[in-house]
């Protein structure tokens, strides 16, 4: 007997080693409350946070939460009050654990059967509009968001329920909702794609909170069989094949979704989004399952994800609307609090994730925001430090990628990646530029209201594929007013620019080119940036140098959404003031109205406007027969979805091969108070292209005092390779790809 006694003592200290049934364990750990309670009113950063959240769900509990019958898409009184209760939910639970009052934990019980008591009577979402239609939501994603939360949740109360009520939860709730994310929504959860990686932490933290395995395994290695056609690409696209079988699952969506250096294939907007289930749920492993050492899988890629998404915010903290993105999410988001918090932790050698921590102003009820409240209070903090970085695309880093170069209140983005699956643009090699004051070249970004209710409830609007995922939506070249890889997903993911030159060496003269070769048939793209700092310009100087070769003759459109209004032109713009009429009738073109179409008679096109009370002028090189588009989105949107933003297209007709040349310069301020317009005139007086053959590209600008001369070699990016030209009967030799030469005019 007493034999017996100790092997099923043996067994029940084996089962809890293995799951490790010590709650809280996932967000939260028993030491952690401890930690917590012993020195709760000693940081005010995280009590602060403790107090606004308690007093939040006392007021829950007093008022009482609904659980509505699902009914409403997003933006809709069902969906909103679901995503309420689940953040509630879990902050309850937080609560609960910091306070030790049975209040908290009998509010997330109560919350949570009533969940369960009507959990088994759903079916499908009555709006048919997603490919995985959720019960609670729309669509399963949602779902999964509620899971994610209410897992820790249910963490925090496990050992506050009694058996029974723990098996109600599980037997009516928990169980069948992980098998309706997972068995019954392959298509959900069986891929690579931001949907999954929000599946399996939604059922792999449950799985951890209830210890039950079969889930877990689910979670980290994906369903078995799934019978899903590996090639199939659904609307948002995500499958991958890899030597004939696909690979999904927590562990897979780490092995692909990133590239080494840590840049989400889909862009940041969709970064921020993911990297919150990666990190709770890895956090949640971090706690249970210690040998899977998953902060270090790898190379530590969470880590990597973490500090390129903090680099990928302009000056305002907010995101660049690479893809698929809204616009004004920033980096102080609930999800990147959670990774600044969560990295810091597990890893406090990053001392400059203090620094985004502090900035934030917000941290995490857990042991991980108190120990950055505690840093934060004990230490002197510094601001973020963002700098010029170059980000690889694709699973191996080789499939182009993402550059910023940064300089004294520039910042530079030049988009040259990978599709970026379902939720990518056919932008190839296509650029925004930022300053202090916000966006000055803008992308647009996503056509779409996320969460509002008004505007298709929150959905994806039918302008986004028309207008907003089109070539001419962007800043980059345009053949035959036809989109890249002609607006498909299959065709676009199939190729890739490649990176041509980096170098961010010195801050005074950067550059960054990339060589786009399968976005049209039989076309070349090249282009180059290079942010140019001298004392003769007030602010940086943006050059941006676009080649193309072809085989036969072509129309290119090189647009230019600026931000702001115009202040003037030096080309003959006729308005049309009747009517206006759209540029084109498809691709994206039936949805911008002409406002004008200039002729240029000078070889340098000028262009004035003020945004913001800053002043820019674009210089562009022309060409006889050159057009000058003016143009406002807005056409053909029955709906007014769309910004009216500005835009100036440079148009060339008739042409094999082409040269863009443009050059940017801020260069004075108006001052609304005095009204008084301080240096309203751009500086540089004549801008020529001097050779192009396709070996070379020079050209060189002038301003009253000096002059540049501009020498660049379009096939050899080697450092130390020597090169000569022959310019106006001048030799021009030098070692590396770019030369900058100033001189100053004679007198």
């Amino acid at each position: 007997m007493k034999r017996f006694s100790m092997i099923i003592l043996y067994l029940l200290l084996s089962f809890t080693m293995l799951y490790g049934q010590e709650h809280p364990r996932l967000s939260l750990t028993l030491d952690g409350v401890k930690t917590i309670q012993a020195g709760l009113d000693n940081y005010p950063l995280f009590y602060e946070e403790y107090v606004k959240a308690k007093q939040e769900v006392d007021q829950a509990i007093q008022t009482g939460l609904d659980v509505p019958r699902p009914k409403d898409m997003a933006g809709g009184y069902t969906h909103e009050q679901h995503k309420r209760n689940y953040k509630l939910l879990q902050i309850a639970g937080n609560i609960y654990q910091i306070s030790g009052e049975d209040k908290y934990a009998e509010f997330v019980k109560k919350i949570l059967v009533e969940y369960a008591d009507m959990y088994p009577s759903l079916g499908l979402h009555p709006a048919k509009k997603s490919y995985a239609r959720g019960k609670l939501f729309w669509q399963c994603l949602n779902d999964a968001n509620w899971m994610v939360f209410v897992s820790q949740a249910y963490d925090c109360i496990y050992d506050y329920l009694s058996e029974k009520d723990r098996k109600h939860l599980e037997n009516n709730l928990f169980v069948p909702f992980a098998n309706f994310l997972s068995e019954e929504n392959p298509k959900f959860f069986n891929r690579i794609h931001n949907h999954s990686t929000w599946a399996n932490a939604a059922v792999g933290m449950m799985a951890l909170a209830m210890g039950n395995d079969t889930l877990l395994q689910k979670a980290l290695y994906g369903l078995k069989d799934d019978g899903i056609d590996p090639s199939e690409v659904d609307n948002d696209g995500g499958y991958i094949k890899q030597a004939g079988l696909r690979k999904a699952g927590f562990l897979a969506q780490l092995d692909y979704s990133f590239s080494p250096d840590g840049y989400f294939s889909e862009g940041p907007y969709y970064q921020r989004y993911a990297i919150f289930p990666f990190l709770i749920f890895s956090y949640a492993l971090h706690n249970t399952k210690p040998d899977l050492e998953i902060f270090k899988y790898r190379e530590s890629i969470l880590k990597k994800a973490t500090h390129s998404l903090l680099q990928l915010t302009n000056h305002q903290g907010e995101f660049f609307p690479i893809n698929d993105a809204q616009k004004g999410m920033a980096f102080t988001t609930y999800e990147l609090v959670t990774a600044v918090d969560l990295m810091y932790w597990v890893d406090d050698s990053q001392t400059e994730l203090l620094s985004w921590a502090a900035s934030q102003g917000s941290v995490l009820l857990n042991e991980a925001g108190f120990y950055v409240a505690q840093k934060i209070t004990e230490q002197e903090i510094t601001a973020p430090v963002k700098k010029s970085i170059l980000l690889g695309d694709g699973v191996d880093g080789k499939e182009g990628g993402i550059s910023i170069l940064r300089t004294k209140g520039i910042d530079l983005l030049f988009k040259f990646s990978a599709q970026g699956m379902g939720h990518g643009h056919f932008d190839r090699l296509s650029y925004s530029l930022y300053n202090e004051t916000g966006e000055v070249i803008q992308d647009y970004g996503a056509v779409r209201w996320v969460n509002v209710d008004q505007k298709g409830g929150g959905r994806y609007l039918p302008e986004n594929k028309t207008f907003g995922k089109q070539s001419i939506a962007h800043n980059t070249l345009v053949v035959d007013e036809g989109s890249h890889y002609e607006a498909t997903v299959k065709k676009a993911e199939k190729a890739h620019p490649n990176l041509y030159l980096f170098d961010a060496a010195n801050e005074d003269l950067q550059v960054i080119s990339a060589i786009e070769n399968n976005a049209y048939p039989a076309v070349s793209m090249h282009r180059t940036f290079i942010v140019f700092e001298d004392e003769a310009f007030t602010n940086p100087l943006l050059i941006d140098l676009f080649v193309v070769a072809a085989d036969t003759p072509h129309t290119y459109d090189l647009p230019n959404w600026y931000s702001g209004h115009m202040m003037q032109s030096n080309g003959d713009c006729k308005g049309n003031f009747s009517s206006l009429v759209p540029i084109g009738k498809a691709n994206g073109y039936q949805h911008i109205w002409e406002i004008a179409n200039c002729t240029i008679e000078k070889d340098m096109h000028t262009f004035n406007w003020l945004n913001k009370n800053r002043f820019y002028t674009k210089y562009a090189i022309t060409s006889p027969k050159d057009q000058f588009i003016m143009g406002r989105a807005g056409a053909n949107d029955p709906n007014q979805n769309l910004r009216a933003d500005p835009v100036i297209i440079h148009r060339k007709t008739e042409q094999t091969d082409a040269v863009f040349l443009n050059l940017i310069e801020a260069h004075g301020v108006y001052s609304p108070i005095t009204e008084v317009p301080t240096q309203p005139y751009g500086t540089i007086e004549s801008l020529h292209l001097d050779y192009a053959d396709g070996n070379y590209t020079s050209f060189h600008f002038t301003t009253a005092t000096h002059h540049w001369q501009v020498l660049f070699s379009l096939k050899n990016n080697q450092a130390t390779a020597k090169h000569q030209l022959n310019i106006n009967q001048m030799d021009y030799v030098w070692t590396g790809p770019l030369k900058i030469i100033k001189t100053k005019h004679k007198k």
